[in-house]
């Protein structure tokens, strides 16, 4: 089970965006995407053959899964995840949790 999955609200804590907030869009092993944070600008040459129009594109760019953490709105802070075994009917599954408080993620 990964710590940080797609649609968590993270926070960087470290590198040029350090302290910026942003939800994930995707987790590409070790790295994520993360909506308005590490933006690259790329001048693109327009190629009528494809249909692509000339300009600058602005992209979000992968950071380091180990430079983000995983934000606590109770707290209003960076937090660890736990994981916690959990029996529901018989079944036992695994949930994540906050370090700090003990709370369940909601993602």
């Amino acid at each position: 089970m990964n710590k940080i999955i797609k649609g968590d609200q993270v926070i960087v804590i470290t590198g040029k965006d350090k302290g910026k907030q942003g939800q994930v869009v995707r987790v590409l092993g070790d790295k994520v995407v993360v909506e308005g944070i590490n933006v690259a600008k790329r001048h693109q040459k327009p190629n009528p053959m494809r249909g692509i129009e000339g300009g600058i594109i602005v992209k979000n760019m992968p950071l380091a899964i180990s430079n983000v953490a995983i934000f606590n709105p109770e707290t209003n802070k960076a937090d660890r995840v736990g994981i916690k075994l959990v029996e529901n009917e018989g079944k036992v599954k695994r949930v994540r949790v906050f370090k700090s408080n003990g709370a369940e993620i909601g993602a």
